[in-house]
C-alpha cells in the first residue's frame, strides 16, 4: 500500500494546499503566460510556493500541472516531460513526509455529441499527463474544477490505464449541477462506479455555498470525500481582485465539513498559507468518521440522471422497445443507418416513466459495431435517461461503453465459455453495472436451485476478477409459465435468494412468463406484483402499458416504498375503476402545443425545443409546401421555441447539452429559411460580432460555448481566440465592420483588461458596441468600464447581441450614437 492509500485509509483527517496562482504572480508569473511553463523556467519559485504550504501545515502540495494538457499547452509541448518536472519539483519540495497531488485540470474541449472529440482521445491526452506525474513521484492524482462528467471518467480511465495510484476527482458545481448538467449524486454514484478513491468540489462556491453539494451525495457516498472552496465569492476594488473571506473564517466555515464526514480539506481560489494554516488548527485533532452510505444500491447514470436499483429503492423499470424484434420500421431505418424510428421510442418510453432505456440493434444486415455507439451518441443528446446496452456482441457492447458519459447498464454477461472473461473486465474498466444471466450450456435451469447455483459460480468469478459486487445485478429469469408451472415460483425464489442471502438486486423481461396465454397483460401485471413482494429491484418491460403502471405504483405503496403514498396520488388522483389514470406517471414538457402521444415533437417550435434535428428538415419543407411563408415559419415557430429553450435553461430545466441540441437545430431551419427570407426581401442578417478572451487570459471554454450559440441564431461570429490585445480586438471590429464586440473573462485579474477595449473602441470611432462577460464579471463592472452589455451565460448573450445589434445599426460611428 503506498503512502497515500494509508493516509487516505487512516483516521485523520488530512489537509491539502490552497491557491498558487496568487503565489506564484508574486514570484513572477506575468499575466496571461501559463504557470506551467512558467514554472519550467523559475523551479525555485514554483518550490517555494510548494513550502510555503507545507510550512502552514499541508499534508500534501498539488503539482504545477493544472493546464498541463496537449490541448492547454503550445503545439510542439513534451506534456509528459513538463508533467514530469513539476511533479519532481514537488517532490523536492514534499520530501518524504509530505503527499504529493498530481493535478490535472479540464482540457477545455467536449466529447461527442457536443464537441468533437472522443472518449478515447481525451483519454489519450490524459494519459500523456500522468504518466509524466507518476515518473515525477506523484503519490496521488487528483482532477481538479471538471465541470463535465465525460472529461472526469476520461481522466479516471487515463490514471487507471497508467498506473495504480490513488485517484481523486473534483467537480465544480453552479448551484443544482455542472456546466454540463450534472448533478452531484450523479457524479459520486459515476465515480463510484469508475472506482475513483476520493470524490470532491471545488472552485465557484465558498464554503457555505458547498454545504448543499455534499449533502446531496452523502447518500451514497462510501468513499473519502474532498471540499476545497474558495475564500467567499470574488470582487474587485479599485482595480484589484479581492476574496472577502479571511484565513480565520475561512478555517471556520470549512471545518464544518467534517462534522459531515470530509476526509480533506484545502483551499482553492483566494486562499493563501494562511488560509491553510488556520484550517489545520481549526481541525487539529479531529478523527475523521467516514459517512454512513447506502453502499449496496447499483446505480445507473446518463450525464444528467442516476437510477438506484434495489436497496430499498423504487422498481427501475427498463424501457424493452428499442429493439428491431417484431419492429419492422425500426429494423428497416437501422440497416439504413437511420435513427429517427430509435429516438422516437426513446422518448415515447421516457413519457411513459421509463426509468432506463435497453437499446439493442440487432437485426439482419446491421454492424452492430458501428450503429450501437452511432445510436448511444444521438440518444445521450435526446434523453436524460440512463441507457442499457444490450448486445451478444461484445465489439459492440466496447464501442457503446466508449461513446457514454456516464454508467450505462449491460446486458447481459452470462456463462457462455469466455463471455465473462471479456466482458467483465471491461464492465470494470469503464464503471458499468451489468445484469448476469444465469445460462450455461444449452440447458435452461428450471428451478431455483439450478440458477442461483450458476449465479453464485458466476459472482465469484466476478469477484476474483476484481468487479465490485454493486455493479452486478442478476436476472430471475422468467421462463414460460403455460409449459412450466413452476416457472414463476422459480423466480420468486431466486429473487428472494438473491436479495437476502447476497445482497444483491435483481430484475427479469416480463412478457416471457405469459407467451401463449390469454389476457397476458393481466397475468404479466399479476406476475410483477408478486415479483415485487419478493424483492425484485427493476424489470425490462414495455413502459406503454398502462396496467403494469398502475400495478408499479400500487405496489410501492404497499412495500412502503412511496413515503404518504405521495408518487400514488400524483399520478392517480383521478383514477376511475374503469380504467386509467387521470394523469399518467410521467408528464411531457409544455412545448407551447400538444405533444405527440408517442413523445415526438408535433410542431416546428416543438422540434427546436426538443432538438429534433432529424424531424425538423421535413416539417419544414412540409410547411412551405402548405404554403406558409419563410418569415412566418421563423417568427411564428423557430424564434418562439429558441426563447423557450433559453427560458428553460435559466430556469435550470436545460442544461448545456440540451441547449446545443436545440441551437443547432434552430440553425439546421435558419440556413433552410435564409435564401427564401432573402428572395422575399425579408433578409434577416442576426449582425457581426466579434469575440475574443481578453489579454493576459488563457482560458475560453465559455467564449467558446457563447460563439457557438450566437452562430447558431444566425450571427456571423468571429472568433479571435484567447489572450487577445485590445488594439487587435479593435482593429478586427473595424476592418470587419463589426456589430458587437464580445469580451470575456474568467480571471479577476484579467478582466480590468476589458476596460482597454472599451477605451480603445472610443478612441478609433468605432461604431460597435461592446458586450462583456465571464465567470467573474458581473454587471455593476460592465457598468463601471462603460460596456454596453453584459450577459451572464450563454442565452443571455444571444439576447444581448440581438438587442446590441440594433443598436449599433442605428449610427454608423460612435459620435452619431
Amino acid at each position: 500500500m503506498n503512502r497515500a492509500r494509508r493516509a487516505l485509509a487512516s483516521g485523520d483527517i488530512l489537509i491539502f494546499d490552497g491557491a498558487t496562482g496568487t503565489l506564484l504572480q508574486q514570484r513572477g508569473l506575468p499575466p496571461g503566460q501559463s504557470p506551467e511553463l512558467f514554472g519550467l523556467d523559475n523551479p525555485e519559485a514554483v518550490k517555494t510556493s510548494h513550502q510555503d504550504y507545507i510550512r502552514a501545515g499541508a499534508h500534501a502540495v498539488t503539482s504545477n500541472t493544472f493546464g498541463g494538457s496537449r490541448f492547454k499547452l503550445p503545439p510542439g509541448t513534451d506534456v509528459t516531460a513538463l508533467n514530469r518536472r513539476m511533479a519532481e519539483i514537488a517532490r523536492e519540495a514534499a520530501g518524504d513526509q509530505v503527499l504529493v497531488a498530481g493535478s490535472i485540470g479540464p482540457t477545455g474541449k467536449f466529447v461527442q455529441p457536443m464537441g468533437k472529440l472522443t472518449l478515447r482521445d481525451l483519454v489519450d491526452a490524459f494519459a500523456e499527463q500522468v504518466r509524466g506525474l507518476v515518473q515525477g513521484g506523484a503519490d496521488l492524482l487528483i482532477a481538479e474544477t471538471h465541470f463535465d462528467l465525460a472529461e472526469a471518467k476520461a481522466m479516471v480511465l487515463a490514471c487507471h490505464e497508467v498506473c495504480d495510484l490513488p485517484v481523486a476527482v473534483s467537480m465544480t458545481f453552479e448551484g443544482a449541477a455542472s456546466l454540463t448538467g450534472t448533478p452531484p449524486l450523479v457524479f459520486a454514484d459515476t465515480m463510484r462506479n469508475l472506482g475513483v478513491d476520493v470524490i470532491g468540489v471545488n472552485c465557484g462556491l465558498g464554503p457555505a455555498g458547498m454545504m448543499e453539494v455534499v449533502r446531496q451525495w452523502l447518500p451514497r457516498a462510501s468513499m473519502p470525500f474532498l471540499v476545497k472552496p474558495n475564500a467567499g465569492l470574488p470582487r474587485l476594488e479599485d482595480g484589484r481582485t479581492v476574496f472577502p473571506m479571511g484565513p480565520e473564517e475561512f478555517a471556520a466555515e470549512t471545518a464544518k465539513f467534517v462534522e459531515l464526514g470530509a476526509k480533506v480539506l484545502c483551499g482553492c481560489c483566494g486562499t493563501t498559507p494562511a488560509h491553510i494554516a488556520a484550517l489545520a488548527r481549526a481541525v487539529a485533532g479531529r478523527p475523521w468518521q467516514r459517512p454512513e452510505a447506502d453502499a449496496a444500491s447499483m446505480a445507473v447514470t446518463s450525464r444528467a440522471c442516476t437510477v438506484a436499483v434495489g436497496g430499498g429503492h423504487p422498481l427501475a423499470v427498463i424501457g424493452e422497445r428499442i429493439n428491431p424484434t417484431g419492429k419492422p420500421v425500426l429494423t428497416a431505418e437501422l440497416q439504413n443507418g437511420e435513427l429517427a424510428e430509435a429516438g422516437r421510442l426513446a422518448a415515447e418510453q421516457t413519457e411513459c416513466g421509463a426509468a432506463i432505456l435497453d437499446v439493442n440493434v440487432g437485426a439482419p444486415m446491421v454492424v452492430e459495431a458501428e450503429v450501437l455507439p452511432r445510436l448511444v451518441l444521438d440518444l445521450i443528446g435526446r434523453t436524460n435517461a440512463p441507457l442499457c446496452l444490450d448486445s451478444n456482441d461484445i465489439a459492440a457492447l466496447s464501442a457503446g461503453l466508449w461513446t457514454y458519459p456516464g454508467s450505462p447498464l449491460v446486458n447481459s454477461i452470462s456463462g457462455e465459455p469466455g463471455r465473462m472473461e471479456a466482458l467483465g473486465p471491461l464492465c470494470r474498466q469503464m464503471g458499468a453495472p451489468f445484469i448476469l444471466l444465469p445460462l450455461e450450456g444449452r440447458k435452461l435451469p428450471v428451478t431455483a436451485a439450478e440458477r442461483l447455483a450458476i449465479v453464485e459460480r458466476l459472482v465469484d468469478k466476478a469477484l476474483g476478477m476484481g468487479i465490485p459486487k454493486h455493479l452486478i445485478m442478476v436476472d430471475a429469469l422468467a421462463l414460460t409459465v403455460s409449459s412450466k408451472s413452476e416457472a414463476a415460483l422459480a423466480c420468486f425464489e431466486t429473487i428472494r435468494h438473491c436479495r437476502e442471502a447476497w445482497g444483491l438486486p435483481t430484475c427479469l423481461g416480463l412478457s416471457n412468463i405469459s407467451f401463449g396465454l390469454p389476457a397476458r397483460e393481466l397475468v404479466n401485471s399479476t406476475f410483477l406484483a408478486m415479483c415485487m413482494g419478493s424483492g425484485l429491484a427493476a424489470v425490462i418491460a414495455n413502459p406503454n402499458s398502462a396496467r403494469l403502471r398502475e400495478t408499479a405504483f400500487a405496489a410501492e405503496v404497499l412495500l412502503a416504498r412511496d413515503p404518504q403514498a405521495g408518487r400514488f396520488i400524483a399520478s392517480y388522483a383521478g383514477w376511475k375503476p374503469s380504467g386509467g389514470a387521470a394523469s399518467g406517471p410521467a408528464g411531457g414538457a409544455g412545448t407551447g402545443a400538444p405533444a405527440a402521444s408517442d413523445g415526438s415533437a408535433a410542431t416546428l417550435r416543438q422540434a427546436v425545443v426538443k432538438g429534433d434535428k432529424a424531424a425538423l428538415p421535413g416539417m419544414i419543407e412540409a410547411a412551405l409546401a402548405a404554403g406558409r411563408a419563410a418569415s412566418e415559419i421563423l417568427n411564428g415557430e423557430l424564434i418562439p421555441g429558441i426563447l423557450e429553450v433559453g427560458e428553460k435553461y435559466e430556469r435550470k430545466e436545460y442544461f448545456l447539452p440540451q441547449l446545443l441540441l436545440s441551437a443547432e437545430t434552430m440553425r439546421l431551419g435558419f440556413e433552410r429559411l435564409k435564401p427564401l427570407l432573402a428572395d422575399a426581401g425579408d433578409g434577416m442578417s442576426a449582425g457581426r460580432i466579434v469575440m475574443a478572451t481578453v489579454e493576459g487570459d488563457i482560458h475560453d471554454i465559455g467564449k467558446n460555448i457563447v460563439c457557438l450559440m450566437l452562430a447558431n441564431n444566425g450571427f456571423d461570429v468571429v472568433d479571435l481566440g484567447k489572450d487577445v490585445p485590445a488594439e487587435r480586438i479593435v482593429d478586427e471590429a473595424l476592418s470587419r465592420n463589426a456589430d458587437v464586440i464580445g469580451l470575456s473573462a474568467l480571471m479577476t485579474t484579467t478582466m480590468v483588461r476589458m476596460s482597454d477595449t472599451v477605451r480603445l473602441r472610443d478612441e478609433k470611432g468605432c461604431r460597435a458596441r461592446i458586450m462583456v462577460g465571464g465567470a467573474v464579471v458581473t454587471e455593476a463592472f460592465a457598468a463601471s468600464i462603460g460596456a454596453d452589455g453584459y450577459s451572464l451565460d450563454a442565452v443571455g448573450a444571444v439576447r444581448e447581441a440581438a438587442r446590441l445589434v440594433d443598436s449599433a445599426r442605428g449610427c454608423q460611428s460612435l459620435e452619431n450614437c
